[in-house]
């Protein structure tokens, strides 16, 4: 049997990986600035994160969500007091894509709709709803086509508005920082404004927090910049720094019932572990400190690069998730990037150079970046 080749890989096999760093079979070290699509919150390998799952290991990996499991009670305490929710009730999954999805279903039991708004570029996902809900023809079959969704352009209040304004709207979607759309973010007034709209017609706002969540913005969550207070929050990637796993912080308003959501894996002990290990560390490291201030540092140091190359015409991003945009075609930059110099970077749309790296990088790291992307532009 061989693998469905449905991945376009770099002819590279990464072995281990510490910190911001991983190495090859050979033992070559690449710098990593992708972070495994924003998976990778507390570097790689922490001994903290390595320990708390090898203990919870020796004890018990799974169980089902037919027993109490107090993790998960302590993961929801955490999380509350981390992110300033903590009057928000949580349900935990396996990815981004799930929380997306019982979000979207969420919003449709509690308000008895089926329309969604999302805007351009989106992307929420690849299973049924959230599939529909990504801005990307190629990747919806016909099976997920079933019109629920209406996309507009990002920070376009009028056209929110008169869409809100029909009042059979269940929800909007929306990620503050856009990842695969390329860096996009919401503004201030168009997040406030649509906020108020969607109280006014009664649709639930959701936040996909999955890739600009977490710290990375420098921020808990990427709307807390925004001074929004979103009804439904969804976040995975760096909830447990590799380990599988997603979320759903959920408005005290929403009234759960028995068997109105389930999963089979979700929150269970070893997650449940990973992801209170990821929590300790970015409180004990300050990563999200770290994040504003490293990821400051690293789009100056891009603006600089950019003075000096013309190709770059634009930066855009927040923390540590930074988009840079080329006037061409980047995949043999990245390419060489890889072979040449030795770090791993992201991609969004042909010429969008998308950086995620771990929100422990420093800034000898931004430093030597700079350094290996100038010797290839």
């Amino acid at each position: 049997m061989n693998l469905y080749p449905v991945y376009p890989l770099f002819d590279v096999e990464i072995a281990r990986g510490k910190g911001c760093h991983v190495y090859d079979t050979t033992g070559q070290e690449y710098l990593d600035l992708y972070g495994g699509h924003a998976v990778i919150s507390i570097g790689h390998c922490h001994p903290h994160y390595v320990e708390a799952l090898t203990k919870q290991l020796n004890l018990l990996g799974f169980y089902s969500n037919s027993v109490e499991n107090s993790l998960q009670v302590q993961l929801a305490e955490r999380l509350g007091r981390a992110s300033g929710y903590d009057d928000y009730q949580l349900f935990l999954i396996n990815s981004g894509a799930e929380a997306n999805e019982n979000a979207l279903k969420l919003a449709s039991f509690h308000t008895g709709r089926s329309r969604i708004l999302a805007a351009g570029h989106a992307f929420h996902g690849r299973t049924s709803l959230a599939v529909e809900a990504t801005d990307n023809p190629r990747i919806v079959a016909p099976v997920n086509a079933g019109g629920h969704v209406t996309f507009l352009p990002l920070n376009d209040l009028d056209a929110f508005r008169a869409e809100l304004e029909k009042g059979d709207v269940a929800a909007v979607i929306l990620e503050c920082i856009q990842g695969v759309g390329g860096i996009r973010m919401a503004t201030a007034e168009f997040a406030q404004g649509l906020s108020r709209l969607c109280q006014a017609h009664g649709t639930v706002l959701i936040a996909d927090e999955i890739q600009c969540g977490y710290g990375r913005s420098g921020r808990f969550f990427a709307h807390q910049h925004l001074g929004i207070r979103p009804d439904i929050i969804t976040c995975a990637k760096g909830i447990a720094n590799g380990f599988p796993m997603g979320a759903v912080l959920i408005a005290p308003h929403f009234q759960a019932t028995p068997g109105q959501l389930g999963t089979t894996f979700g929150g269970n002990h070893l997650a449940c572990a990973a992801a209170l290990a990821v929590l300790d560390v970015i409180e004990d490291e300050h990563l999200i400190d770290n994040a504003a201030e490293t990821g400051a540092y690293l789009i100056e140091r891009l603006r600089s690069l950019q003075a000096a190359h013309p190709c770059i015409t634009e930066i855009r991003g927040r923390g540590l998730m930074v988009g840079i945009d080329f006037d061409g075609p980047i995949k043999a930059m990245r390419t060489r990037l890889v072979k040449e110099q030795h770090v791993f970077t992201g991609a969004a749309s042909t010429n969008i150079l998308r950086l995620l790296p771990p929100l422990c990088l420093t800034r000898a790291e931004v430093d030597e970046f700079i350094e290996r992307i100038s010797a290839v532009l």
